[in-house]
């Protein structure tokens, strides 16, 4: 027991001791490893995922994606500048790539290498849409998720270690239904909540940067709905790491005034 209590005070003061503030977000975030690790791991992953892959180049699609990625990009830029923030992004490698592929997705790894796959372009319609897709996408760079989640996950791996030091006088079939116990609740509990609450982070923050980018936020709004009307089988929204299509789309509604307003701080403005 007190080995677990030792692992356990070990894990809260690492997580004191390292957190960061998001200036997108204002949020203290995990930050247990450090950029200067996950940045060069994630160029190289991202390298070999685009040798692995059928990049597209020098179509009027792909100058499209880079055009458009260019465009949320600089208004990170310059939301961050005239926040205080001008070096953020100093770290940042930014690239945009348009990949061949009928699955009906886009990502982006930390330190931002963004790759757009050709199957969700039929959904994003038109240079709006995909800024509402890209805008997602820059946004969970910015936000440091994937740190955050690599931090989330060494603390459940603490978390696991902990639970098997307090529960090594049981005996072994009661020790494993507690650690099943424990995969299954911290998944649930903590993990999938984490991971939703991301994707709505993303969500906030990729509407002004579309909007700040002169694309008119309500688009993402449609992207969803067109999204929705994909059809198709979903988990529950609380055994999925996505928030559902009806809740996101509420969300983005509640949230465009916001990302109207701050829009016009940099002179843009929509009817």
């Amino acid at each position: 027991m007190k080995k677990g209590i030792i692992i356990s005070a070990f894990g809260v003061l690492a997580l004191v001791y390292s957190c960061a503030t998001n200036p997108f977000t204002g949020k203290k975030t995990m930050a247990l490893v450090p950029d200067s690790e996950i940045f060069p791991s994630a160029f190289q992953q991202y390298g070999q995922f685009l040798a692995e892959n059928k990049v597209i180049t020098g179509t009027k699609d792909a100058k499209r994606v880079e055009t458009v990625a260019n465009k949320i990009k600089v208004a990170a830029e310059r939301w961050l500048t005239a926040n205080g923030n001008a070096s953020y992004l100093t770290n940042y490698q930014w690239e945009y790539k348009l990949v061949d592929s009928k699955e009906v997705n886009a990502w982006c790894m930390p330190g931002g290498k963004i790759v757009v796959y050709t199957g969700i372009l039929p959904i994003c319609k038109d240079d709006a849409g995909l800024a509402a897709v890209l805008g997602h996408e820059v946004s969970h760079a910015l936000a440091n998720h994937g740190q955050q989640r690599m931090s989330a996950g060494l603390l459940q791996q603490l978390g696991g270690v902990g639970v098997a030091a307090a529960t090594g006088n049981k005996s072994p079939e009661t020790q494993q239904l507690i650690m099943q116990a424990y995969g299954v609740g911290s998944q649930v509990g903590v993990m999938l909540p984490f991971s939703r609450d991301h994707e709505s982070e993303a969500d906030m923050i990729g509407l002004t940067l579309m909007a700040i980018a002169g694309y008119n936020p309500e688009n993402a709004v449609f992207l969803w709905e067109r999204m929705a009307a994909q059809g198709g089988d979903a988990p529950p929204e609380i055994l999925s790491t996505h928030p559902s299509n009806q809740t996101r789309i509420a969300n983005l509604k509640a949230l465009l005034p916001k990302a109207k307003t701050e829009a016009a701080k940099f002179g843009v403005v929509f009817k």
